[in-house]
């Protein structure tokens, strides 16, 4: 008799050999004009259950530009493992082959040139375009939003989020979780709860003072679909007070939890579900480490870390599902729910090509509406790039060099420190850059643009500490994001070694000389997590460097050298 592994990994199997997986036949389509919409929508319907994922779209309504990193090293067990392979190792792993559609979706090689051909992705008019398609084959299919959500761009900042929020609101999810939505402040993301017309699940999101789950966030919810009990549980951000400003939404305490979510998945479980999902924002390896920790979860649709996986990721008997982020991907899973239990499912992660994928009318115009007030200020011109600017990688990306040799320059600052975040699109060489594209980069609660005095001691410590953010080998102690970006200094990074031994050779560019740990410098920076933080707005200060120089010159950056990779 054939264990339930064993018949997920067929499953799993059938998936990658026979084109019900992910990128499909469309991966191995060799030009644009092969590709239609039909294309990407197609998919044999499997089982009795459907759901439909989307994370991290930090606010993104219209179609952009998005490159996958070059850099996104794994350490301990995860190293040269999924997500922790990109470019021509990636496309090898999954069969995808040079030039095609998925090439430019899923991985960096080429992406100027192949931008040409394949144009911009997303637009959650696309997106729900995609999601209606979905619906008219399965009525009764689960749209689950993951998260970072309401952030990420200038009409989301003037409007505190509402953009997102009515936009969303149309495309009728059935339940989220959350991250960034907390930076809006506890008193405007309460406001916006009360009022959603679908579930807003965390059952790691607890009052800070009893230390006890709260009402506004209850832990999960239950669902009919497919003649199946589904169980919906979610999982917001464990490290929010850490990595984000905590005197924001100081009611609240977050953690991973995993010992609640065994209780949670024991009491959904003994209230009859067959099937139990958690809509998760822990990131993709704090997720595979919770499958393994948490016994019976069926499926993990992960978010937080922005990675987009062909193919889900068998941990036990859970699969983790990765959706990418900036709306330009949805995921479809169809589970087959028989005798109590997953048996089985198919999987498509369905790229945004916003050329070929037709808008919804209906929201395309709920769009234009929401953006309307906002038009003129957000299309005004400030310069143009002469290369590449995008943001993905583990150590460095151009549109934080440029930030980072922004703040030195107008803040008349040593060093400059950008923080390590993945969100924001990419522009191409001799693109025009607005200011909307400037905000798609910046736009956050606490943009301030500080300047300090720093030691070299001092330096050192918060590098090292960054660094272990990044490359503990533990993921509960990852938080996801990337390195801090530099300017004005290089160093040596060996992600090998453990906390206060990976970061040496510290020089300060403009001189050549060492950093000298007793010596003080001036930093600029910006997020700083700080309450009363002064400066002038991050956003503010890059457009004046913008326009200063007209046109802003992208060198390559060679100040980080990695060993230990």
């Amino acid at each position: 008799m054939i264990s339930r592994r064993d018949f997920l990994q067929v499953s799993m199997a059938a998936t990658a050999l026979y084109g019900a997986s992910s990128y499909g036949n469309w991966g191995r389509l060799a030009a644009q004009q092969r590709l239609t919409q039909d294309d990407l929508l197609n998919f044999d319907t499997f089982g009795n259950v459907t759901l439909i994922h989307v994370t991290d779209i930090h606010a993104q309504l219209k179609p952009i530009y998005f490159r996958e990193p070059e850099i996104n090293l794994g350490v301990g067990p995860a190293r040269g493992q999924v997500p922790h392979v990109t470019g021509s190792d990636f496309r090898k792993m999954y069969g995808i082959a040079d030039g095609s559609p998925s090439h430019y979706a899923l991985t960096y090689n080429d992406f100027t040139a192949m931008a040409q051909t394949y144009g911009r992705v997303g637009g959650l008019d696309r997106v729900a375009t995609v999601i209606n398609s979905i619906r008219a084959d399965r009525p009764d299919a689960l749209l689950l939003d993951g998260g970072d959500t309401w952030h990420g761009s200038y009409t989301c900042y003037h409007t505190q989020g509402q953009d997102m929020v009515n936009v969303m609101n149309a495309l009728n999810p059935d339940a989220m979780t959350f991250h960034w939505e907390f930076t809006l402040g506890s008193e405007r993301v309460q406001e916006i709860v009360e009022n959603l017309p679908f579930a807003a699940l965390g059952q790691n999101i607890f009052d800070a003072e009893w230390d006890e789950p709260t009402e506004l966030f209850p832990p999960y919810k239950m669902f009919e679909r497919g003649g199946s009990k589904i169980a919906v549980i979610g999982q917001a951000f464990p490290y929010m007070p850490i990595a984000n400003p905590g005197w924001m939404f100081p009611e609240y305490s977050f953690g991973i939890r995993d010992e609640r979510m065994q209780e949670m998945v024991d009491e959904v479980r003994g209230m009859g579900a067959e099937v139990v999902v958690v809509l998760s924002h822990n990131g993709f390896d704090v997720d595979k480490k919770m499958a393994g920790k948490v016994k019976g979860i069926d499926v993990i649709l992960s978010g937080h870390t922005h990675d987009a996986l062909p193919e889900p990721v068998l941990v036990g008997e859970t699969i983790v599902v990765a959706s990418g982020s900036n709306g330009k991907f949805v995921s479809r899973v169809d589970l087959d729910v028989r005798d109590g239990r997953m048996m089985g499912f198919k999987h498509k992660l369905i790229p945004i090509f916003s050329d070929v994928i037709t808008p919804d009318a209906q929201v395309a115009a709920l769009i234009d509406e929401q953006r309307a007030p906002y038009v003129d200020a957000m299309s005004e011109v400030i310069g143009q790039a002469d290369g590449l600017l995008y943001r993905r990688g583990n150590f460095n990306g151009t549109w934080d060099d440029l930030i980072c040799q922004a703040l030195i320059e107008e803040r008349e600052a040593d060093i400059s420190m950008s923080p390590g975040v993945r969100w924001g699109p990419s522009i191409l060489p001799n693109q025009d850059i607005t200011r909307e594209d400037i905000w798609n980069v910046t736009s956050m609660t606490y943009g301030k643009a500080y300047r300090t005095e720093m030691t070299g001691e001092f330096i050192h410590v918060i590098m090292e500490d960054v660094a272990d953010n990044l490359f503990n080998v533990d993921p509960y102690y990852q938080q996801g994001g990337d390195m801090v970006r530099v300017g004005g200094m290089g160093y040596q990074i060996d992600v090998t070694k453990p906390q206060g031994s990976r970061i040496t050779n510290m020089t300060l560019l403009k001189t050549g000389e060492a950093i000298d740990p007793a010596k003080t410098y001036v930093v600029a920076g910006w997020a700083s997590v700080n309450e009363g933080t002064e400066g002038p707005q991050i956003w503010d200060v890059v457009e004046n460097y913008i326009r200063r120089k007209g046109t802003v010159n992208v060198t390559e950056n060679n100040s980080v050298k990695v060993i230990g990779a």
